[in-house]
């Protein structure tokens, strides 16, 4: 079965207002032992939500809501290699991309999980990464 790493859009189209209802219905189709995100992303949502106006609202929507249906992998040594890998690869090529979303990937690929993201354009350039594109056609 298919497991997936989302990426920190595709946990926060979640908490939107009005979330894509597609992606909603696909979500709910999946068991929670399927479903995990990177540390690297668990620490873009609590930028995003000490950022925020809404600070203690977006505090208790990832402590209470997304944390607890997700299972947190860490960045650890073995996914620095793979990122350092895959951003030396994108250099050479003279695509890169920002370092948080090269982490990110090299978490799915380190764990061989395919990652849900709405953010195609960037990463549909790092080979060997496995994609599904269900967030971005729900959109």
């Amino acid at each position: 079965m298919t497991a997936f790493l989302f990426d920190t859009d595709a946990v926060s189209e979640v908490l939107r207002k009005r979330p894509a209802s597609t992606y909603l219905k696909w979500l709910a189709s999946l068991s929670r032992d399927l479903q995990y995100i990177s540390s690297v992303s668990v620490g873009e949502l609590y930028k995003g939500a000490y950022r925020s106006a809404a600070k203690d609202k977006h505090l208790k929507n990832i402590e209470e809501q997304l944390l607890p249906r997700l299972t947190v992998l860490p960045y650890d040594r073995s996914t620095a290699k793979q990122f350092g890998l895959i951003s030396s690869e994108l250099e050479k090529l003279g695509k890169p991309l920002a370092d948080a979303d090269l982490q990110i990937a090299a978490t799915a690929m380190q764990h061989d999980l395919t990652l849900i993201t709405g953010n195609l354009k960037h990463f549909s350039r790092i080979p060997n990464l496995k994609i599904n594109t269900i967030l971005a056609d729900s959109r």
